[in-house]
């Protein structure tokens, strides 16, 4: 009987993007990697709730295929009351960051993060680029942030599924995927009411493409309008995995929590929060794509710009 994993979530280091498995196990990704498994079925392979702040689910709770959560609700409740993006945590000593971060044409977030951490909170969100603003006690970084959505209205959340819309057409050059970040990051410091104990930073663009592998095969696309785009290339998106589903992909980019994976299909996106609390199998030479796919959803906003393998592990 194949040995069966469970996925804990992706999470990004100083080499790239990492899935984590439940008994510490750890496989770092890199493009051209094959990923590849089976989801298990019956008794034992249903998907069950993984728990919060590194505590077993009490009640082993199933959890929907479609969400992304990847708890039940008691667990996500717990989760949220120790959240400091949630508000939930007002005395935390550690000193915090401001940032402005893009995630494609039209789509800018402010938001802040521990210095501690520093980019880890802007790669696992898939911001293209950003730029710290400023850097401070937590409850001064809370201000600045609110400052920046009251007075420039700038929202500090941007439903996920925009972020993966956008990204198949990116401008070609940092240059060009700074300028919105840049000329908000100047308006900003320009504001009243900035908190004493905050230190404010100068812009300083840093850039994803390279780090998320979205800028492999781009191209010129010759003068007018999408001139210089950057073509993720993906035509699908899983929607949930299912019981005896199998996945079979190469990796060519990754962002935030997706996954790019080439397949007979085309390149798919999967969101490894699918992927948690399942149980997978290694699939051996087994090409398939079989769960759930639908078409990439284009971004709802006219702000958008158009233009036979033996496996070591389960991968």
């Amino acid at each position: 009987m194949a040995r069966m994993w469970r996925c804990t979530g992706l999470r990004w280091s100083a080499q790239g993007p990492v899935l984590g498995w439940d008994g510490g196990r750890r496989t770092a990704l890199t493009w051209g990697k094959r990923v590849a498994f089976k989801v298990a079925e019956g008794e034992g392979g249903g998907r069950t709730c993984g728990g919060a702040r590194g505590n077993v689910c009490p009640l082993g709770a199933a959890v929907p295929g479609r969400s992304t959560g990847g708890r039940c609700e008691e667990c996500a409740r717990l989760d949220r009351a120790h959240s400091v993006a949630a508000d939930a945590v007002a005395d935390d000593p550690r000193p915090y960051r401001v940032y402005l971060a893009w995630f494609g044409p039209g789509l800018v977030k402010v938001g802040i993060t521990a210095l501690e951490r520093g980019p880890a909170r802007l790669l696992e969100q898939g911001a293209v680029c950003f730029s710290w603003l400023g850097s401070g006690p937590l409850m001064a970084a809370r201000r600045s942030e609110e400052l920046l959505r009251t007075a420039l209205r700038v929202p500090d959340r941007i439903p996920y599924a925009h972020k993966r819309a956008v990204r198949a057409v990116l401008p070609g050059t940092e240059a060009e995927r700074a300028a919105e970040i840049e000329e908000l990051h100047g308006r900003a410091v320009g504001l009243g009411g900035w908190p004493e104990s905050l230190t404010p930073e100068p812009f300083r663009a840093v850039d994803h493409v390279r780090v998320f592998g979205l800028g492999g095969g781009a191209r010129e696309s010759g003068a007018g309008s999408g001139a210089g785009a950057l073509r993720a290339g993906a035509v699908g998106e899983v929607t949930e995995l299912v019981g005896g589903g199998t996945v079979s992909g190469e990796l060519v980019a990754a962002a935030g929590p997706d996954l790019h994976l080439a397949t007979e299909r085309g390149v798919v996106v999967l969101d490894t929060r699918l992927m948690t609390g399942w149980g997978l199998e290694p699939v051996g030479g087994d090409e398939r794509f079989d769960v759930p796919v639908r078409a990439l959803r284009a971004l709802p906003s006219s702000r958008a710009v158009a233009g036979g393998v033996r496996q070591d592990g389960l991968f």
